[in-house]
């Protein structure tokens, strides 16, 4: 069991492809299929974990529940805090709420903090969970996240849910727009951290500059195959915010194999491919 001077690498952004996850995934396991063009196998908690602990990474696991706007709930939270507790080694756990359930989302992340000691809150996806991150009905949660330290993560830019279809499922893209929306909520609680999930195309230039402007956000470059990414997004990642850009594949969408290598690939300078890949999900994670 390699110990976290060992690692190589810390993936922020993996989906859990459990059963329960998959099931609560609905039409949209089909249709996600679909616009990526593969299935997601089912795939344990335990096989996930063997598959990180061979690489020497570490792998932050998400969740997410739509049961407001979608009438489906997410898989239970209790599933990632115990895949963290049995696997330590590996996972950091964050826990998925519907920001619509107010007091009833605050409870969930309280238990989960104190029962599990869960890292961070989300996925969220202000498209998919038809919210605006900004808006002060859901400025209480942020205030617990903070008070909790713990991690923030939106999703930011073009949504995977409904693309490919008639109307886009009814999601609007602008909800995931990271100017104003989430540099609103960085800019009221300094004392929160987030991380702005994937590059944000096409407001990657946006993403940019809220993470050049506010030292608590961060940015995850997963979602996209590295030889893809914006050329300015690879150019501030390897010098102006370099302290600020996360590893995270996205997957099973990308294998972090995959990702590692087209890394590799674009000749980040040492010092900034180290934080990029470890350093900087170390600190914000305090391991």
């Amino acid at each position: 069991m390699p110990g976290i001077d060992d690692l190589v690498a810390i993936d922020v952004h993996t989906h859990p492809q459990t059963e329960e996850f998959i099931a609560a995934m609905g039409a949209r396991h089909t249709q996600m299929a679909a616009h990526f063009g593969r299935e997601r196998p089912v795939v344990s908690f335990a096989e996930q974990a063997d598959q990180y602990r061979d690489r020497r990474m570490m792998a932050v696991i998400v969740n997410s529940d739509s049961e407001t706007t979608s009438g489906i709930k997410g898989a239970p939270n209790d599933l990632l805090g115990r895949a963290q507790r049995d696997h330590p080694d590996v996972f950091l756990a964050f826990a998925g709420i519907d920001p619509w359930k107010g007091e009833a989302a605050i409870a969930e992340i309280r238990r989960m903090h104190d029962e599990y000691g869960i890292k961070g809150v989300g996925e969220l996806n202000p498209s998919r969970q038809r919210f605006l991150a900004n808006d002060r009905r859901f400025w209480p949660i942020w205030e617990t996240c903070a008070e909790l330290g713990l991690v923030v993560m939106f999703h930011s830019g073009f949504p995977g849910a409904g693309a490919g279809t008639p109307g886009g499922g009814g999601y609007r893209l602008e909800n995931a727009r990271p100017v104003p929306y989430i540099d609103d909520v960085a800019a009221e609680f300094p004392e929160l951290n987030i991380i702005s999930a994937h590059p944000a195309w096409p407001w990657h230039l946006e993403n940019l500059a809220m993470v050049w402007h506010k030292s608590n956000v961060y940015l995850d470059l997963s979602g996209w195959a590295p030889k893809y990414l914006p050329p300015e997004v690879v150019r501030y990642a390897d010098s102006l915010i370099s302290e600020r850009v996360l590893f995270g594949s996205d997957w099973p969408v990308m294998t972090a194999d995959r990702w590692m290598a087209e890394f590799d690939e674009l000749g980040f300078k040492e010092e900034s491919r180290r934080k990029i890949l470890i350093d900087n999900a170390r600190k914000l994670f305090r391991l």
